[in-house]
């Protein structure tokens, strides 16, 4: 492994951890969290299973659809499947519960803030998008639809499916819609980082378009 190349691999451990973390931090706030967490919170609340494993598994599950849609992940797309849950689950049982509403807005900002920081890091390593950012750009591959069209439609069936499990449906949701976006178009820059296209064919046309999505592990 060339020192460029163990360079970007540590890179993308680092970010994935930190963005584990944060996850982790705004589920503990409580406020509500972003839509793909509610959904696993959703099927923690109904299966009894652990939020991080089932992390892993809608992860591994959504990397599944990347098949009709003709995606290739790369091993960063791998190790998102496989250590955001495990990381999770640590900051969960580091966290304590906040003791009062302004805890928890605390807890919910830093957490969101150090997410946007994660995203640059691990985007910047350039090693593959998340499942989640690969299964937008396949959607808009195969349909031709913008991909804030794919994204919406896929994200709010998501939540709504998560919401009606169980999960933790806030203000902190509404933020991290509202806000996230902001914080990623400074970070991303800050770390030489931009949304990754997923692995695809030599003919399509569409990579260059890409580059407009929100990062969403």
């Amino acid at each position: 492994m060339t020192s460029s190349l163990f360079s970007r691999f540590a890179r993308l451990i680092v970010g994935l951890a930190l963005y584990g973390f944060a996850l982790s931090m705004m589920v503990r706030a409580a406020l509500g969290i972003d839509p793909w967490t509610v959904f696993a919170q959703g099927l923690a609340a109904r299966t009894g299973l652990g939020i991080g494993l089932l992390t892993i598994i809608v992860g591994g599950g959504v990397l599944l659809l990347w098949i009709p849609l003709k995606q290739r992940p790369g091993v960063g797309t791998v190790l998102n499947v496989l250590m955001l849950g495990p990381v999770l689950e640590l900051g969960l049982w580091l966290l304590p519960p906040m003791p009062t509403i302004w805890a928890q807005i605390g807890l919910f900002a830093g957490g969101l803030v150090l997410l946007a920081v994660a995203s640059g890091i691990y985007i910047g390593a350039r090693l593959g998008p998340g499942p989640r950012d690969g299964l937008m750009t396949g959607i808009h591959d195969r349909t031709g639809w913008p991909i804030w069209v794919g994204r919406t439609g896929v994200e709010a069936s998501v939540l709504l499916a998560g919401w009606l499990l169980g999960g933790n449906v806030g203000l902190g949701t509404l933020a991290f819609a509202l806000l996230i976006g902001p914080l990623c178009s400074i970070t991303l820059p800050l770390f030489g980082a931009r949304p990754q296209p997923a692995i695809r064919p030599a003919n399509s046309t569409s990579a260059a378009r890409t580059n407009s999505a929100v990062p969403a592990p």
